[in-house]
């Protein structure tokens, strides 16, 4: 006669003690396989370590220890003092801030819509040029090549008040010359001339190569429907750029928002009682040349940490909108 059937789960069949130790065997051989495997790439590792070092030593150790002076009263030399929020409250109160935020922004808006314009414009007429591209090409990529302040002291010459050639032209056609740097807009304009011209021409070459993926069958097609040039600009080239319009506004964003050496070296001789300060009337004091003038001129490095600060957070805010307006028109 069967038993009767027991209450409750069933026992687990008991696994041998020979198969334990097998199992435990089979799992030490496979994780010196994966560690010998993570070991035989140790060239590679060793080839792209420079770099990662460069990183940390220079870049993110920098960035960690400005976040931490940011909340220090520190002039270089002496003892740090702990005061929490009270440099970015002084901030907020600060009106040189917020005139150089606004100097900062004014000068981007000049130069980068602009500038984008110019390129795409230029992008296209090379496109549909056959002769002589590659020395188009070369000879519209040399501003950017070119160094920064070689750049502003050329401008500098060429605008200056009195023996700029400028205004030489100016006066040699019966026009009254211009207060180029001594105006508060002719200086955002020469500023913003400066950048323009610097980075006109590698907008250019990221616009040619979008529209040399672009089918020509489209342009043949919008020919034949009688389009002009600039109806097939408008309503052909623009739109189906409009990714790669759009990554070029995020860039030059990033960069516009970032100028420092333009007006450093455009009025770093002409003010008698401090070379940083942007110019007559601070018209060209940009938000890194107040943050270095902060920190090099007055030694208030805490203050100087709050000020970068801030201002990474206004261009990451400018980044975050031009991201959503990129989503928004894809989803159109």
């Amino acid at each position: 006669m069967a038993a009767p059937p027991t209450a409750g789960p069933a026992a687990a069949p008991e696994v041998p003690q020979k198969h334990r130790r097998t199992a435990r065997s089979t799992g030490r051989p496979a994780r010196r396989r994966g560690l010998r495997r993570l070991l035989s790439f140790w060239p590679q590792y060793v080839a792209v370590s420079p770099f990662f070092l460069l990183f940390l030593t220079f870049l993110f150790f920098p960035m960690i220890y400005s976040l931490y002076l940011a909340f220090q009263r520190w002039d270089g030399i002496g003892e740090m003092t702990f005061v929490g929020f009270e440099q970015f409250r002084f901030l907020f109160d600060d009106p040189t801030f917020w005139l150089a935020l606004r100097n900062t922004l004014v000068i981007w808006v000049f130069a980068t819509f602009p500038m984008l314009f110019m390129a795409l414009v230029l992008a296209t007429m090379l496109n549909s040029t056959r002769r002589l591209t590659s020395f188009y090409r070369v000879a519209y990529f040399v501003p950017n090549v070119t160094s920064v302040v070689a750049v502003s002291i050329f401008f500098f010459s060429a605008f200056s008040d009195r023996f700029g050639v400028i205004n030489a032209a100016l006066q040699a056609v019966n026009v009254p010359s211009v207060p180029w740097l001594n105006n508060e807009w002719t200086i955002k304009a020469v500023i913003a001339m400066l950048m323009t011209w610097q980075w006109t021409g590698y907008n250019m070459i990221i616009y040619l190569a979008g529209l040399q993926a672009i089918p020509s069958d489209v342009y043949e097609a919008a020919k034949l429907d009688g389009a002009g040039p600039v109806r097939t600009f408008f309503s052909i080239t623009v739109p189906m750029m409009r990714p790669i319009i759009l990554f070029t506004l995020v860039i030059s964003t990033v960069n516009g928002l970032q100028s420092f050496t333009e007006p450093q070296v455009l009025f770093g001789s002409n003010a008698a009682n401090n070379p940083n300060s942007g110019g007559p009337g601070q018209a060209g004091l940009t938000t890194l040349l107040y943050f270095y003038h902060q920190a090099f001129d007055n030694n208030n490095f805490g203050y100087a940490a709050a000020i970068v600060w801030a201002f990474f957070l206004v261009i990451l805010l400018f980044v975050v909108i031009n991201w959503r307006v990129v989503q928004g028109r894809r989803k159109v």
